[in-house]
C-alpha cells in the first residue's frame, strides 16, 4: 500500500478530486494548509501599507491506496493540478506497512 500526500492550489482542488474519483480512489482526507516553497510568497498593499504574504493557502490531500492504484492516482493528480506555473504543489509517496479499519478490524488492503 502507498500513502499519497498531494499539496495543490485551492483553485485546482475540485479538478483533482474529480480526477481521483475517475481512477477509483474512494477515500481521502483533505486539509486546508498554509505554506510556501520556492515562490516565497508575495507582497500586497492594504490601505496604503505594503506587507508580505509569505504563507500561501494550499490544500493537502491524503490517501492510502493499493500499490496497483498508486500510479494511476499520481498521474490523475498531475494532470488535474498542473498549470505549469510556480506554486503548482508537490506529491509525496510513502510506503504503508499496515492499515486497520477500527469498526471491524479489517487489515491490509481490505481496510481501505
Amino acid at each position: 500500500m502507498k500513502k499519497i500526500e498531494a499539496i495543490v492550489q485551492p483553485s485546482r482542488f475540485e479538478a483533482v478530486k474529480s480526477a481521483l474519483h475517475e481512477v477509483g480512489v474512494e477515500g481521502m482526507t483533505v486539509t486546508e494548509v498554509r505554506g510556501h516553497g520556492r515562490q516565497k510568497g508575495h507582497t500586497e498593499v492594504y490601505r496604503g501599507s505594503e506587507y508580505t504574504v509569505d504563507l500561501l493557502a494550499k490544500i493537502k490531500i491524503e490517501m492510502v491506496v493499493s500499490d496497483g492504484l498508486a500510479g494511476s492516482a499520481i498521474q490523475a493528480i498531475l494532470r488535474a493540478a498542473k498549470t505549469g506555473k510556480i506554486g503548482d504543489g508537490k506529491i509525496f509517496v510513502t510506503h504503508v506497512d499496515e492499515a486497520i479499519r477500527i469498526r471491524n478490524e479489517d487489515r491490509g488492503e481490505a481496510a481501505l
